[in-house]
């Protein structure tokens, strides 16, 4: 049996081949471009996300052509909270405004007028957010009413290419959770919500589990990609939870930390956790009968990557010369500052922020910076700043009674043995990377794996397949930590009403 895990992301769609034991056969990404008509304003064409995911499967098929001639099922994974929406006749009717577009504040403000900012959390489990789906709608109804009018059918990501796949319009409750529209505790659409938003209930397609038999593949479908007809499209997970089965993050006591251009820190919980003050999310996971607190930090790798273009041209070119990434080069040049970065603090809220501060106004900041700082310094306070602001989101995890006993580390961050010791310090529990990291394309195939009975369950596929490397312990540089996350935590408080008055300013 061949799995076939295919991520529909943001810069580009992954379609990764895999075989019954979770080995990568065969990859391809194809990217695609990213629209931004105005200022905070983002979108994506579906199309393009289509030809990515034609091209991706004739690609991994020319190079393991045996996989058409075989078993193989189909898992999909994508970019969460996008707007996708289609007429009767299932075209499409704009582009899809997609996860982090900032258009709709006036929307967030309708939707607590309406439902209540208390009630909205009870239902959806999450305060109003912009970049939530049901703030999207609601920007349609309000600025594009002749659109709205011949919307038949509204659809997240991954769930276009289901339909383009099958022509089946369905979704499943770990991307559906992140709509702003189901009852999460009962994990099915909330008639309340629906009713308030006056969306009706046959535009959102069937609900699913994420191992559940969504659909197979149709004639037009199977000479697009490939394909044979008749194969098993899994319903598969949003990117998040997908990516936690691809970390193997199944069970309460561990979670996964990628640090990318955003860090998230994403756990699974037994039972609905509520934060009533927002700072972190809650959702439906990817195992069946559980459910997810997950953060969101905006600007992770995104904080070093601006000190990198802003700051770092020298060490840049170096790495050109030496044939390596800028970012090792920047690594040993921190790895040679004490503990603190010698004083200096960073807030990393270059892009606003979510978690657990969410705040659009706030703005990044060194504090405590003097003559005697370079270069290294800087590099190390944004890396510790990173660290400190997954500390703080951790910390509302624990409070909220989830513990966490280990913490799996991806992205570009889990290269960097220095970043994996500050969360170590930090977190005061063991980090640790995978062997292989396919993230959330090898959680959808595993995802079509139970779903096909390969696995007899989602637990069981992970235990399967997952391997982790030894983990990197807390060292004596943890109280260090301590005394300077202590100071971190003041910051945002003292700052906020600056941070407040900036953005009033015109």
């Amino acid at each position: 049996m061949y799995l076939l895990g295919i991520d529909i992301g943001t810069s580009g769609t992954k379609t990764v081949l895999f075989n019954e034991n979770g080995k990568a056969l065969a990859s391809y990404t194809g990217e695609y471009p990213l629209y931004q008509p105005q200022n905070g304003w983002a979108e994506q064409d579906p199309e393009d996300w289509w030809r990515a995911t034609v091209d991706g499967i004739r690609a991994v098929l020319a190079l393991i052509p045996e996989a058409a001639h075989d078993r193989i099922a189909v898992g999909l994974s994508g970019q969460m909270h996008g707007l996708v929406m289609l007429d009767k006749e299932g075209r499409l009717l704009r582009r899809s405004i997609i996860w982090c577009d900032q258009r709709t504040g006036e929307e967030v403000q309708q939707m607590n007028r309406i439902v209540g900012e208390k009630r909205l959390i009870e239902i959806s489990a999450n305060p109003a957010m912009t970049g939530f789906t049901a703030a999207k709608i609601l920007w349609v109804q309000n600025h594009e009413p002749e659109i709205y009018s011949k919307c038949a059918h509204i659809l997240l990501p991954k769930d276009y290419i289901r339909y383009r796949l099958t022509g089946e319009f369905a979704t499943e409750v770990s991307d559906a959770s992140g709509m702003q529209l189901m009852d999460v505790k009962n994990r099915c659409w909330s008639s309340e919500l629906l009713s308030a938003f006056n969306i009706d209930r046959n535009l959102l397609g069937k609900m699913y589990e994420s191992p559940e038999l969504s659909g197979t593949i149709h004639a037009k479908a199977a000479s697009a990609t490939g394909l044979p007809v008749g194969t098993p499209v899994v319903a598969g997970a949003g990117d998040n939870p997908a990516a936690a089965i691809g970390t193997g993050i199944v069970r309460q006591g561990i979670a996964f930390n990628t640090i990318g251009s955003s860090a998230v820190i994403y756990a699974v919980t037994d039972g609905l956790q509520l934060d009533m003050e927002g700072r972190v999310h809650s959702l439906c996971a990817s195992v069946p009968g559980k459910w997810t607190l997950m953060s969101c930090t905006q600007s992770a790798g995104l904080s070093l990557k601006w000190l990198r273009d802003t700051c770092c041209s020298a060490e840049v070119e170096q790495a050109k010369q030496e044939n390596v990434d800028p970012y090792k080069i920047m690594d040993e040049l921190a790895s040679g500052v004490p503990v603190g970065a010698d004083k200096l603090l960073f807030l990393p809220y270059l892009m606003g922020e979510r978690s657990p501060h969410p705040d659009p106004l706030c703005r990044g900041a060194f504090v405590g910076l003097s003559a005697r700082h370079g270069r290294p310094h800087l590099i190390r306070a944004v890396m510790e700043g990173v660290a400190y602001s997954q500390r703080e989101c951790l910390d509302v995890f624990r409070e909220l009674g989830v513990s966490i006993e280990r913490m799996i580390v991806c992205g570009g961050g889990g290269r960097s043995s220095l970043w994996k010791q500050m969360l170590a310090d930090l977190y005061g529990c063991p980090v640790t990377t995978l062997k292989v990291d396919e993230g959330a394309a090898l959680g959808a195939a595993l995802l079509a794996g139970v779903g096909t009975g390969v696995y007899s369950s989602v637990e069981q596929a992970c235990e399967s397949v997952v391997q982790y490397n030894e983990p990197q312990m807390p060292s004596q540089n943890a109280k260090v930590y301590e005394q300077y996350f202590v100071l971190y935590k003041k910051l945002y408080p003292r700052l906020k009403s600056v941070f407040d008055e900036l953005g009033s300013i015109n």
